[in-house]
């Protein structure tokens, strides 16, 4: 098993990366000993939600304590039913658009919400309204006697200067374009339940979680990689290792409150793109490529010092993850082929 207190030089194949995904800190393993009842991860089989659940399996496992993690989703790839399952999850498929299956669900104490929709908005708006603002609204009401940690994102912002130091906690959301709306609807679906039935929730708002198969570090090292030109547009970014982001977001729950919390997580840096990219070819051994350009006053950029202070800073550094993920795509690790379109500064997704 991969330990955060020992990380290892380079990750270099996928079992050495789930383990390092989903390898529980002390504090998360504190955590579980101290939390009270059962957890349900709603939306587990997405790209975090794995890795998360096993986590706090294994978090609950070392703690030496009994308590059960479900995990729900529409289980559309049996695999990762079957992963989650071997690793001591118990799943349970479930349609959350259908309110009448949201109802059948376990009444569990703690709840991680990890659904939500992103690409494909154009064209599909209803369809992303739905999922961002309709399961909120069933979700809200049928766990009304929960704790809720609930995944959101800092696309509720407005865009910003890189010289801003990032959307802190106060900044009034102003989000720009139908996916970013429907994301602030979730928000506040589940800020109205919180507030007719007392509901302690905490909104976490995140920046670009990065895996070495996804995200926005692989995005940038394959095209330095190819010699493709590396887009400008958007200056810098906000970045944070998978598992630092998991753990922050479980030990959220004991952070909820009522009217509800809200807490940015993302790395401390506001990142380069240019720097990252030169790393990468130097890394590489080639040069980067550049295209567009930009004033420096559009992207989505957050302030996560509360979370810091709550959580410390993340147990993987930038140069760490730049390092790994530049050896990851050199030896052909898998890559999932979903692209941050990190570069998309108008709202359309």
């Amino acid at each position: 098993m991969c330990s955060t207190l020992e990380l290892p030089e380079l990750i270099e194949t996928e079992a050495q990366l789930d383990a390092c995904l989903s390898t529980p800190t002390k504090p998360l393993i504190e955590l579980m000993r101290r939390l009270t009842g059962d957890l349900v991860v709603l939306g587990i089989g997405g790209k975090m939600g794995v890795t998360l659940g096993i986590a706090a399996v294994r978090a609950i496992e070392v703690a030496g304590i009994s308590k059960q993690v479900f995990g729900v989703s529409r289980f559309s790839d049996i695999e990762t039913r079957t992963q989650l399952e071997d690793a001591g999850v118990q799943t349970i498929r479930c349609d959350l658009l259908d309110r009448q299956e949201v109802a059948a669900l376990p009444s569990v104490r703690n709840v991680i919400y990890m659904v939500g929709r992103k690409f494909g908005t154009q064209g599909q708006e209803a369809l992303t309204w739905a999922t961002n603002v309709a399961i909120p609204d069933h979700v809200g009401y049928h766990f009304q006697d929960s704790r809720i940690v609930v995944f959101s994102t800092g696309c509720v912002y407005p865009l910003v200067s890189a010289s801003a130091g990032g959307c802190s906690e106060e900044v009034a959301p102003d989000p720009l374009g139908e996916y970013a709306q429907s994301c602030l609807g979730r928000e506040r679906m589940f800020s109205y339940w919180s507030e007719i039935h007392g509901t302690p929730i905490c909104l976490l708002r995140l920046n670009y979680a990065v895996d070495l198969r996804y995200g926005l570090l692989h995005d940038i090292g394959v095209r330095v990689y190819r010699s493709q030109p590396v887009d400008l547009t958007v200056s810098h970014f906000n970045v944070i290792w998978q598992a630092d982001a998991n753990g922050q977001a479980l030990r959220c729950l004991e952070h909820c409150d009522n009217p509800p919390k809200i807490l940015n997580v993302t790395g401390p840096e506001t990142v380069s793109v240019r720097f990252v990219a030169e790393t990468f070819a130097q890394l590489f051994g080639t040069e980067p490529r550049f295209t567009g350009d930009s004033d420096g006053s559009r992207m989505y950029l957050s302030n996560a010092a509360k979370a810091a202070a709550l959580f410390g800073y993340p147990s993987v550094s930038l140069l760490k993850l730049l390092k790994w993920q530049a050896a990851w795509i050199q030896s052909g690790g898998r890559s999932l082929d979903k692209p941050t379109h990190y570069e998309v500064v108008d709202g359309r997704f």
